[in-house]
């Protein structure tokens, strides 16, 4: 399937900001490093978040001091299974975690893409799971590429690779914009579903040639 861009009229300034998003296990992660091979600076939000989640990292120490010592692990870094387990059974911690969290992905990737830019960077991709599900992200890029994929596909990936069960990616995919609210919210669409990653890099290649960089 071709990519499909939609009408956008705003200019674009330099470096070009191209959100990338998609639901789990969709293929965004093979699409953001694709990117990066076509002379993209990829900025994570995910990455940013685990090191930010990390032993010594910058939101640990509101998240010990809103969910109290349980949400630590032995190492100082987050105890991923209980906040998993504590944010997809309430949807108010969930929202709680993400207040800490989220203003601090931004102050990163707003301060990294700065310094991408100062280095001369022309193009830059912001890979960001949950773009459509704020409304912070949008008023800060040119254009949005979404990796969409049918609700069995991404189910069967997500159990192939992290080996969750199907009821458990289910409760991840239901926290998630769905897929009409992310294909309303993009510029572009890769229907990543029964590619080969030579036909989705061949996707890639296009959508990335046509960048007005």
């Amino acid at each position: 399937m071709l990519p499909q861009q939609q009408a956008h009229g705003a200019q674009h300034l330099h470096p070009f900001k191209l959100g990338l998003t998609g639901g789990i296990g969709s293929g965004k992660s093979t699409v953001a490093a694709m990117l990066a091979e076509c002379g993209a600076t990829v900025l994570d939000a995910d990455a940013i978040a685990r090191s930010l989640t990390a032993p010594g990292g910058a939101a640990m120490a509101p998240i010990a001091q809103a969910f109290g010592p349980q949400a630590v692990a032995t190492d100082g870094g987050l105890d991923r299974d209980f906040m998993r387990a504590r944010a997809f059974s309430d949807a108010s911690t969930r929202t709680q975690l993400e207040a800490i969290v989220h203003p601090l992905v931004g102050q990163t990737i707003q301060a990294r893409s700065q310094a991408a830019s100062d280095q001369g960077a022309r193009w830059l991709v912001w890979d960001i799971p949950l773009l459509v599900e704020s409304p912070h992200w949008r008023p800060l890029l040119d254009t949005v590429l979404v990796v969409d994929c049918r609700p069995d596909t991404q189910i069967a990936r997500v159990q192939a690779r992290n080996g969750l069960s199907a009821a458990t990616v289910r409760s991840i995919m239901a926290a998630q914009a769905s897929r009409e609210q992310r294909r309303a919210a993009a510029d572009w669409v890769i229907f990543n579903d029964d590619l080969c990653l030579q036909q989705l890099r061949a996707l890639v290649l296009s959508i990335s040639a046509q960048m007005p960089l």
